[in-house]
């Protein structure tokens, strides 16, 4: 049966332009978790001169239920999926593009079958959906089998015509899945989730600098226990970001939010499993008047919560320490070699060290200031920062810092006794 969608393929094309062939490989792996999947499979075959000759993502979720055929292909279609996205922003559920991440193979194959199981009414029933790259905009269905005797659901995506090499997939798909997928993995690491590709578990070790678990916060008065895990990751986590993860006793995750550091600006990608039955009735879309009427309830405002943030807060800045003292030296190397210091005669050498070590601990505590800025305003920043070091009041410096950006209780007292104000 052929379906038809209310925008032209090349108005698809142009929404999607911004997709490229790995982004839109991971769309289809997160459609797969999405749909309830523990497990995502890719394979692949390649030719001798290294072409793909083909390609299939398989997933062992709940399929799709050919009664909303509709809500899935049509990407502009105001599903109930792109509604419980916008509900559920603090959970890592509905992580995947409905109906656009579909159609974004046309970035590197012309045609995609979808074949899937899925239950209606204790009745597993198996159908075919096909799209090509000519004609995003029209799909076509056709139910294969009404009564499936296996009882497994799930959905297997085949491409062909693939405009993809061995080495790409080697060198620049499977890392890019690595840093996209790495902290989801870990999240449901208890749970057995994995990807695997041509039977071998995608391996995301690689991406982790720093490692700790089995820590445990308790707190005193209610003998409440947080079981804490923490990874500082290689690279970028791309959208995702840096975030704290609460998890249920079961396992089971309940909310995420940003940590402190999240737009610290330096780099330092990470994040934080946080696992407690106090989490298990944990209401968090209470505000703090709505803690005070609850007064028995489990919120943001009660005082495990935010005894909790506090020790995970003391936790991520001891742990960036090392790596903004790295960078810092990194800094004053790169500044070096770009002519951004300033020079100083033989006899002013104390004045330039007092430079450099102010110019580090600033990074240390706000490594913001230093980012996004062209060579002429690194000279700039760094000349004010010189002559207010050696003005008749030191103080200035940090009236200046504090004005341009936010700085937490301990930045300012750090910054203060640096100074000696």
């Amino acid at each position: 049966m052929a379906n038809h969608v209310n925008i032209t393929s090349t108005g698809i094309k142009k929404v999607l332009r911004l997709y490229n062939e790995k982004q839109a490989l991971a769309e289809y792996i997160w459609n797969g978790f999405d749909a309830k999947a523990d497990t995502i499979r890719i394979d692949y075959t390649h030719n001798e001169l290294g072409t793909l000759e083909s390609l299939k993502v398989s997933d062992n979720g709940y399929g799709i239920n050919f009664a909303y055929l509709k809500d899935k292909f049509n990407p502009f279609y105001e599903s109930e999926k792109a509604m419980e996205q916008r509900i559920h922003l603090h959970k890592s559920t509905m992580h995947g593009k409905n109906g656009v991440g579909r159609l974004t193979f046309f970035t590197f194959a012309h045609h995609a079958e979808w074949n899937t199981t899925y239950e209606e009414q204790g009745v597993y029933k198996n159908g075919s959906i096909q799209v090509a790259i000519g004609g995003l905009n029209n799909y076509e269905s056709a139910l294969l089998n009404e009564d499936v005797k296996s009882g497994t659901t799930g959905t297997t995506v085949s491409f062909s015509n693939i405009q993809l090499s061995k080495e790409a997939v080697e060198l620049s798909i499977i890392p890019y899945l690595q840093a996209e997928f790495c902290w989801f993995l870990e999240l449901n690491k208890n749970r057995g989730f994995s990807i695997v590709i041509n039977g071998k578990p995608l391996i995301y070790q690689d991406n982790i600098i720093d490692y700790e678990e089995g820590l445990v916060f308790r707190y005193p008065d209610s003998n409440t226990v947080f079981k804490v895990k923490f990874i500082q990751w290689k690279e970028s986590l791309h959208k995702e970001l840096s975030k704290n993860y609460f998890i249920n006793h079961k396992g089971q995750e309940v909310y995420k939010d940003y940590t402190t550091l999240n737009k610290k600006a330096d780099e330092y990608y990470h994040s934080v499993f946080i696992e407690s039955e106090f989490f298990n009735e944990f209401d968090f879309s209470s505000s703090d008047h709505d803690a005070q009427v609850k007064l028995y309830s489990r919120t943001k405002s009660s005082s495990e919560y935010k005894y909790l943030i506090k020790k995970v807060n003391e936790l991520l800045r001891m742990k960036r320490k090392p790596f903004l003292k790295e960078f810092s030296n990194k800094l004053i190397e790169k500044y070096e070699l770009e002519g951004v210091l300033p020079k100083f005669e033989a006899e002013e050498q104390m004045k330039r060290q007092d430079l450099v070590e102010t110019l580090k601990v600033i990074y240390e505590i706000q490594p913001k200031l230093f980012s996004g800025l062209s060579i002429d305003q690194k000279k700039a920043f760094v000349r004010l920062i010189h002559v207010l070091l050696n003005s008749a009041d030191r103080g200035q410096l940090f009236q200046v810092i504090e004005g341009i950006v936010e700085m937490e209780a301990e930045e300012k007292e750090e910054l203060m006794s640096f100074l000696a104000i």
